[in-house]
């Protein structure tokens, strides 16, 4: 199975073109949090629809307010893709888990303050081999442009007691890239750079 990975692509994934694969996963921030378009949403939902993938699979970040708002109003979010907030998908036996909190940033979207993030991660089931969340975990592809570690420390201390195949993220662009540890596969698939530019290639996978 071939996975697409994308994170943090800031209203600009009409320049990534058309993917191809069998499951594309977007790790959130697929708007842009300073201007809040109600359209962002449609947009990226009529941008899958133009994807050539079995299934999409995409969670919210910090800066997709309106994606949050859809989401509590209850909702159909995308017509084209798969919305996943602590939820679990299951496709030809792989297991997905989606999760879009992060730690903080109290004034954007998806904060959670440290007692609910242990709480939402707690959520996570033991079996899953594809987890998707918008924040790394603290220690892990998580450096920012000033080199502190700004992943979430309530995640790593759950990721003790999980072994997914794959944990793919985004949410802090300066440390995009891949890395492997105990059996993991940790991907920041951020496309975006600091000055907000698309700078990098989605990740490809097979799983």
């Amino acid at each position: 199975m071939k996975l697409v990975i994308i994170s943090d692509t800031h209203g600009l994934h009409e320049e990534i073109g058309t993917l191809r694969g069998d499951v594309l996963i977007h790790c959130g921030d697929s708007g842009n949090g300073f201007t809040r378009q109600a359209s962002d949403v449609d947009r990226l939902d009529d941008w899958f629809g133009q994807q050539a993938f079995d299934r999409i699979l995409c969670i919210g970040g910090n800066h997709d307010f309106e994606m949050q708002a859809r989401a509590e109003r209850g909702g159909l979010v995308f017509r084209n893709a798969e919305y996943l907030q602590d939820q679990a998908y299951e496709y030809r036996g792989v297991r997905f888990y989606g999760s879009p909190w992060t730690p903080e940033l109290v004034d954007w979207a998806y904060y959670l303050d440290d007692d609910e993030l242990q709480d939402r991660w707690e959520l996570i089931p033991d079996e899953v081999e594809v987890l998707i969340t918008h924040t790394p975990p603290f220690g892990v592809l998580d450096r920012n442009s000033s080199g502190r570690n700004c992943g979430c420390p309530e995640l790593q201390r759950r990721l003790l007691n999980l072994h997914p195949r794959i944990h793919c993220f985004g949410h802090i662009h300066a440390s995009a890239g891949t890395t492997s540890m105990n059996g993991t596969t940790f991907i920041n698939a951020s496309m975006v750079n600091r000055r907000y530019e698309v700078a990098r290639a989605p990740v490809e996978i097979e799983i």
